[in-house]
């Protein structure tokens, strides 16, 4: 059997397959929807808050797409988000964890609650949404997982304890359930983005902004859809799991 035949065999056709996108109101989360789409998958747009924006986003694409609406910290609630979408499109078959909040600021002086609500949505959100999703790629026997960590969760970062924690985190979890769901021909990476123009990196100091943006080998930002077109590779690659794609011009290694 040829490599092209392997290929075929493992990754089916997009057509009519599912998609779950959390943070689908943001930048990053936008782009990845329009990535998608273009491969032919229907759609599930998740959002907190922002809805109108998640429906400007779905009014954009080609194909059939549903907005949910979920707080991805309380299981009761992703777990009923994920049957909606089961229920108004089918089985999810590729999960991109993309939405994300950050509390920055040191740890001597943030408070316990922006602390802790970070590491709620970043981490355990990211453990509800997989785990809700799970079970349809396992009786699928086909699946992605697609987890979007960050550079403060592989080298750290000042006045990011919190977040960078739970990148950190997220990436541990990533690497085990990869080992978890090799047998099932699911794939589980992440995908970690550097600096780029979203609502996120609006909330930064100028002078932090600068800094960072001297890190890369670029001399600049990137943009989500630069980002957003590894989602590509990861779709297509059949024996990578467990592994992170690092797009971020080089923030990394500096």
């Amino acid at each position: 059997m040829s490599d092209d035949d392997i290929r075929a065999a493992a990754a089916p056709s997009a057509d009519g397959r599912v998609a779950l996108v959390t943070g689908a109101s943001g930048a990053l989360g936008a782009a990845v929807a329009h990535v998608l789409d273009r491969r032919g998958y229907r759609l599930a747009l998740h959002c907190t808050t922002g809805a109108d924006r998640a429906r400007k986003v779905a009014a954009e694409l080609s194909g059939p797409s549903v907005v949910v609406q979920a707080d991805v910290a309380d299981w009761a609630a992703t777990r009923d988000m994920v049957g909606r979408v089961r229920a108004e499109l089918g089985g999810i078959s590729v999960l991109v964890n993309a939405g994300a909040i950050r509390r920055d600021g040191f740890m001597a002086t943030q408070s316990v609650d922006d602390w802790t609500q970070t590491i709620a949505v970043n981490l355990i959100g990211s453990f509800h949404t997989c785990r809700a999703a799970l079970p349809d790629m396992m009786r699928a026997r086909w699946g992605r997982i697609i987890n979007v960590v960050s550079p403060a969760g592989l080298i750290g970062s000042p006045g990011q304890t919190a977040y960078s924690a739970a990148k950190a985190g997220v990436l541990g979890m990533t690497r085990s359930l990869a080992l978890e769901c090799g047998r099932f021909k699911v794939t589980v990476n992440a995908l970690s983005p550097g600096l780029m123009a979203t609502a996120l990196t609006e909330e930064m100091p100028a002078e932090a902004r600068t800094a960072l943006v001297a890190r890369t080998a670029f001399g600049r930002m990137g943009t989500p859809g630069e980002v957003a077109r590894g989602i590509e590779l990861l779709l297509d690659a059949d024996y990578m799991t467990g592994q992170v794609l690092s797009i971020d011009g080089g923030m990394s290694i500096s």
